[in-house]
């Protein structure tokens, strides 16, 4: 009977589970840091993944039109830089433009704005997608 390669176990252990966004600590148990750097460097050249962050990865799936990889979940970036915060321990609140659009009072905002509580210096992005910060007043 043959072991599971890495890759095999890293790509079961993303297929089963209901996360869209996964940090690189999330499979620290399952081998050595370079090791499951260079098999989520192959996934995301196989387009099962793809980068958010400086070790943040969401799932991917192809585009239909494009052929190419996009992020799979169904609320898009917005859900995926959102659960980033929540897997990161950051606390946050919609932003006050987000607010006033739940309110009726505005358009949809342009891009996705959080207020950051606490320290937080990341950057969340994919594509052309950025995630905006709006610092909480003290």
């Amino acid at each position: 009977m043959t072991t599971p390669t890495l890759e095999s176990r890293i790509r079961d252990k993303i297929r089963k589970s209901r996360r869209m966004v996964f940090l690189r600590d999330d499979f620290a148990a399952l081998g050595g840091y370079d090791q499951v750097g260079r098999v989520l460097r192959q996934l995301e050249a196989q387009g099962r993944l793809v980068r958010i962050g400086k070790g943040l990865y969401a799932k991917a799936r192809q585009n239909r039109i494009t052929g190419k990889p996009m992020i799979a979940a169904p609320g898009g970036f917005d859900q995926v830089a959102k659960e980033a915060l929540n897997r990161l321990g950051v606390q946050w609140e919609p932003a006050s433009a987000e607010k006033a659009y739940q309110a009726g009072r505005t358009q949809i905002p342009a891009r996705v704005m959080v207020k950051v509580k606490g320290p937080f210096h990341r950057q969340i992005a994919y594509g052309k997608y950025r995630l905006g910060i709006e610092r909480a007043s003290a």
